[in-house]
């Protein structure tokens, strides 16, 4: 599906509402499923991603009925025969946690993906599997894991993504004896690690840091249903976060000021920027002011990096984002796929590594000769559509459809912030 998305001719200004988050979503479905009995999840958003973690619950331990914005998860207390492939979509959320979920089931689990989800690097768990004499075997065509997981002391790496130490924390404190993660430093998207602990903890399981560095979980533990409210997703409200401060007029709703998702960097980030915004009962209310390039760290917050890059465009001075290793094996080469696409806007920048260096050059920007690709990857798709209303340019783009993965309803939710979408293909 192409999409072609241009201000309307009352220009910008609206309020929106920021969708449930995705991460704690996934971590919500994961302990009601586990847990034995009814749990009650409310302001969902049925994204493929969190689609696909409902479907595998179902097809692992619990039985899940879903409503217009809620799901019922009836977790079993026990695993249910597994007949057929695991179908994760394109979420590495969902296959990286259920693997080793999977490995407590006692049976061979074969996992399956599209898109460049089965190219993602598994080395960790490929690592701990093998050191466990477990099956773990990857491919194009799936990923297959068989044998049962040990309590253990377990050592990672801290600079990789933090699902592989989500996956493990949801599933060790079902073992009967403790476990120990060991992560050697740097420890990077540690807000990551505190959202699924924090989730757990809704759901009667704990954990503990022994020091900076290492987490002890004890063995032995059962997750207990309860009724349980999404937050609102920093990570998907920096697209209207980054238009309002470009633009002003703008108001943000459905954010926790206490939340612990690494993404509400993104405030601090634009406040650094230059950003003028307040919070209010209506919500985070943006105001047009003049914005300048600053220093912006991705470990944390990797999420960010494509709508980041669209900022610096449009930002006066340079803007250098650094530790942006892990867009590279995204849904897309996220680095490579927005310096293509905002080149051929006039964006002016540069990578190397996990470093990235903006220029603004926002009087320089102009429409594409052709249309944009969207690189089947949702975050690229809803950053260019950010540029078109930042910039006040008509911006073709395909692949739009790749929004389905996060935030299905993205292009109606900017239309009252003043965006015109036309749909064709």
């Amino acid at each position: 599906m192409n999409a072609t998305i241009k201000q309307a001719p009352g220009g910008i200004g609206g309020t929106i509402t920021a969708p449930p988050s995705k991460s704690m979503a996934h971590r919500a479905v994961l302990c009601s499923a586990l847990a034995e009995g009814a749990s009650h999840i409310e302001n969902l958003e049925f994204s493929k991603d969190i689609s696909a973690t409902l479907s595998a619950a179902g097809q692992l331990c619990a039985k899940v009925r879903t409503g217009a914005d809620r799901a019922v998860v009836e977790g079993l207390g026990s695993f249910l025969p597994v007949s057929a492939p695991v179908d994760c979509c394109e979420s590495g959320s969902t296959l990286r946690f259920l693997i080793p979920i999977a490995s407590l089931t006692g049976q061979k689990v074969t996992f399956v993906g599209r898109g460049r989800l089965m190219e993602r690097p598994q080395t960790v768990y490929e690592k701990l599997y093998q050191e466990q004499s477990l099956r773990f075997e990857q491919s194009s065509a799936g990923l297959t894991v068989e044998g049962t997981l040990k309590s253990s002391e377990y050592e990672l790496a801290g600079d990789v993504s933090s699902q592989f130490i989500s996956g493990l924390l949801f599933a060790l404190p079902l073992l009967a004896g403790d476990s120990t993660l060991h992560l050697i430093p740097p420890v990077e998207s540690r807000s990551y690690i505190e959202m699924t602990r924090a989730a757990q903890r809704r759901f009667g399981v704990e954990s503990r840091w022994q020091d900076e560095n290492t987490l002890f979980i004890p063995g032995g533990q059962k997750y207990r249903p309860c009724d349980y409210t999404v937050e609102g997703d920093y990570s998907q409200a920096a697209f209207p976060a980054v238009l309002g401060a470009v633009q002003g007029g703008v108001t943000l709703k459905g954010l926790s000021a206490d939340t612990l998702q690494g993404d509400a960097a993104i405030l601090d980030i634009l406040r650094r920027c230059g950003a003028s915004f307040r919070t209010t009962d209506a919500g985070i209310v943006f105001e047009k002011a003049p914005l300048h390039g600053v220093d912006i760290d991705l470990a944390d917050c990797p999420d960010l990096g494509p709508v980041l890059m669209v900022l610096g465009l449009l930002c006066e001075g340079t803007t250098t984002i650094r530790n942006a290793e892990r867009l590279r094996i995204k849904e897309s080469d996220r680095i490579a796929a927005m310096e293509a696409e905002l080149r051929a806007c006039g964006g002016v920048l540069e990578s190397e590594g996990g470093t990235i260096t903006i220029h603004g050059c926002a009087d320089r920007l102009h429409a594409p000769a052709a249309p944009l690709h969207g690189h089947n990857d949702h975050r690229v798709v809803m950053s260019l559509a950010v540029l078109a209303l930042a910039a006040g340019l008509e911006l073709p783009i395909d692949d739009a459809e790749a929004v389905q993965k996060s935030w299905p309803h993205f292009f109606e939710a900017i239309k009252p912030l003043g965006a015109e979408v036309e749909y064709a293909g």
